[in-house]
């Protein structure tokens, strides 16, 4: 039996899913693991240490799940209804705000249904959170899905310390402006104590718009609003556990896992490599184009470099993400037609999920690791790279729009609309001397090993509960 939850906590967790994943053992009984993923990684070692509450959707459509305690924490399921799903979700998370927040790579789309089902789910994951919060404690909100939360909770329960982190851009005003309900998002936002970016100026998009808004005034990261209160807007940039992910990659599980991958690719001298959830906004037709363009031309040779291209399947309900599975598919298959080695194929794609061990192994036989969205708001796959790859001989290709740039300065930094560009850039990151990639490599693994997810953590909520 799981243990009893507790009433009420000093430390609460709202985001969208909660940290772990429903397991149906051999017997029929239901059991609950942890979810692989950053965000958990992060912040489950807070939780159990203080014993809070993870307030989130456990995955399942019309069903209600009674609060369990769990690895030290307790976690607190809030129902959501297939139609809550198809409009919150997929339709005003993911088809309008996240290409909106994305330069509008995509079309947003706005449907005032979607907005309705927005207010209606915030204010759900609101309730949870007020219900079972303690005089004063702290309430940390994650991500774009929730933005409303903050102001709704301040409604309920004027006594609590509020904190906000958005792990995705914020887009500039120009962008942001064409939403029909920016000011109810603003005023969402402006519920926190501490509204967190991924950079300096995702922070300062939000402030400007904030400045906006009526009674509003704001300087040096601080707004102060007609209540009295103050609302600061600053940077925490994401990051990694590094040295759990180091010590996994060199575990002699993933270090055999590598070599048969690399023999499985025909032990080439050289792979490039790319890993990415499957979204218009990770640039996927640019790095596949440039790199194709590479393999026609002869400058990269299909008989020494292999392009490994992982894919995860990423919202296929979604039209626009059906669209762009299907053109990398026929981008990949005629690319892969023109290669003269009949021994194997010059781009080896695969859509599909892995493990964590089969991806750090990847990333252990990556020569070269290709990283270029069109925008991220960080990017934790390059911060993943170096972790993972202790050997110095190594070239980390960064798209100059993901937030990791800021960062990760000594990377071959690229603009991934200019394909000539990024092939002149790939180029050298294959064949510059081994002096240089280690001097870049060094400094690079440096900064992830001394900014790691612990830091991102505690420094947040130590501004918070500072505040």
């Amino acid at each position: 039996m799981s243990e009893p939850v507790q009433e009420k906590a000093k430390l609460i967790v709202v985001a969208n899913r909660l940290p772990v994943d429903r397991v149906v053992n051999d017997d029929g009984s239901v059991a609950w693991r942890s979810s692989p993923g950053g965000l958990v990684t992060a912040l489950e070692p807070v939780m159990k240490a203080r014993g809070g509450v993870w307030i989130g959707w456990h995955g399942a459509t019309d069903e209600e799940v009674d609060p369990f305690h769990h690895d030290g924490y307790d976690i607190v399921p809030v129902a959501l209804s297939e139609l809550e799903v198809e409009r919150y979700y997929e339709g005003f998370s993911n088809a309008t705000l996240w290409p909106l927040y994305h330069d509008c790579i995509a079309e947003p789309v706005f449907h005032r249904e979607w907005w309705d089902a927005y207010q209606q789910v915030n204010r759900r994951f609101a309730d949870a959170a007020a219900a079972r919060a303690e005089h004063g404690a702290t309430v940390w909100v994650q991500d774009y899905q929730l933005q409303l939360v903050p102001q709704l909770l301040r409604e309920l329960r004027p006594d609590l310390r509020i904190g906000f982190f958005l792990h995705i851009p914020f887009p500039p005003i120009e962008l942001f402006n064409r939403l029909p309900w920016r000011d109810g998002i603003i005023n969402g936002l402006l519920g926190a104590d501490l509204v967190g970016f991924q950079t300096p100026g995702h922070g300062s998009n939000f402030l400007r718009l904030a400045r906006r808004q009526p009674g509003v005034e704001g300087a040096r990261g601080r707004v102060h609003l007609p209540d009295g209160r103050m609302v600061t807007a600053k940077a925490f940039p994401i990051s990694i556990d590094a040295a759990g992910m180091a010590e996994l990659a060199n575990s002699p599980k993933v270090l055999a896992e590598a070599r048969q991958l690399r023999a499985d690719l025909g032990d080439p001298s050289t792979i490039l490599f790319g890993v990415d959830r499957l979204d218009y906004s990770k640039g996927l037709r640019n790095r596949v184009r440039a790199v194709g363009e590479l393999f026609d031309s002869g400058e990269l040779d299909p008989e020494e470099v292999v392009f490994l291209q992982l894919a995860t399947p990423s919202r296929e309900r979604v039209k626009e993400y059906r669209i762009l599975r299907d053109d990398i598919d026929l981008l990949v298959g005629r690319i892969n037609s023109k290669s003269a080695s009949l021994a194997r194929s010059a781009i080896n794609y695969r859509y599909t999920s892995v493990s964590r061990e089969t991806l750090t192994g990847m990333y252990q036989i990556a020569d070269v690791m290709l990283v270029t969205p069109l925008l991220d708001g960080m990017n934790l796959v390059a911060k993943e790279y170096l972790a993972c790859r202790s050997r110095n001989d190594s070239a980390l290709v960064l798209s100059e729009f993901a937030g990791a740039a800021l960062e990760l300065k000594q990377a071959y930094m690229v603009n991934p609309y200019d394909i000539d560009g990024m092939k002149a850039t790939i180029l050298r990151a294959v064949r510059d001397s081994p002096r240089v990639k280690a001097r870049k490599m060094r400094a690079m693994r440096r900064q992830v090993f001394e900014h790691d997810i612990d830091l991102w953590a505690d420094s947040f909520l130590n501004q918070l509960e500072g505040e």
